[in-house]
């Protein structure tokens, strides 16, 4: 009897014990912090685009090139100094001489032909005109060298300490370069204009040119088609600059910007920074 007795009190506390292991194993789980992701991306930052908090970063502050993000940038300027004049986004202007055949992406602009500056944004953000670029920083300021200024002093009024822009549509150069860290915070500013947040959500556009060959803009940035929430917001690429990226999303109210450079994966990368930004931002 004693022996039972025995055996029965020793089963009970291997029961009691295993339970009690089981239990701090489970509460481990719950309140365990989601692990950093790796990421291809030399540099790269997630922020919460509502209030700026950093969820992650990688070399945040490191030189980078930014290829046609840079055009993020002509966009929010282009926009703000329509609201500064209360000038329709709808107006039909007429292409400069030096916005045609500039190199790389090009809406394939001709010397003269009216086209509205909606039409110019929208061949700027979604097919990545460099010649668009050109063509909006003189209607916007005069000359390319003006607004390329503006850029900068844009770049300052926002804080952004280790950016500087040579021209307004991303072409190479040592002398034109950025930051994550920066570059989210000026995707953020330009977030918060109505036409410019529509403009970069749109998956893709019909321009209303007589050069009906190249009036369709398709979005290049896979996010508006491929991402849950994805709402913009732009590519870049050059062989110099490698692949560049910055991306948004909006779920349940949250939204987040991600800005990843010389990434060889870069949606890849955007799309595990921001499912981790999420999860982040229910915790």
């Amino acid at each position: 009897m004693k022996k039972m007795k025995l055996a029965i009190i020793l089963i009970t506390l291997v029961i009691l014990a295993v339970a009690a292991g089981l239990g701090r194993h489970y509460v481990t789980r719950q309140t365990a912090a989601e692990p950093a992701p790796d990421v291809s991306a030399a540099q790269a930052i997630l922020v919460d685009g509502k209030t700026g908090k950093v969820l992650y970063e990688k070399n945040a502050d490191e030189k980078a090139y930014p290829a046609s993000t840079t055009k993020i940038m002509t966009a929010l300027l282009v926009l703000e100094t329509l609201e500064k004049y209360d000038s329709p986004i709808d107006q039909k202007v007429a292409v400069p001489k030096e916005a045609v055949g500039v190199e790389g992406s090009s809406l394939y602009l001709k010397e003269g032909e009216k086209i509205s500056l909606q039409d110019l944004l929208y061949g700027l953000m979604l097919r990545s005109g460099n010649d668009a670029a050109v063509a909006l920083s003189i209607i916007a300021a005069g000359n390319t060298d003006l607004f390329v200024q503006q850029m900068n002093d844009k770049a300052v009024k926002l804080h952004c300490k280790n950016t500087h822009f040579v021209n307004p549509n991303g072409l190479f150069d040592e002398n034109h370069y950025t930051t994550v860290r920066d570059m989210s915070i000026i995707a953020r500013e330009a977030m918060t204009h109505k036409a410019f947040r529509t403009i970069v959500a749109a998956k893709s556009w019909d321009a209303d040119r007589e050069e009906s060959e190249f009036n369709h803009f398709y979005n290049k940035n896979k996010t508006v088609h491929q991402f849950k929430g994805g709402n913009g917001i732009k590519i870049g690429f050059t062989k110099a600059s490698g692949r560049t990226l910055v991306a948004s999303s909006e779920r349940n109210g949250k939204e987040l910007i991600c800005v990843v450079m010389s990434a060889p994966n870069w949606f890849q990368d955007a799309y595990i920074l921001m499912e981790y930004g999420f999860k982040r931002l229910e915790e």
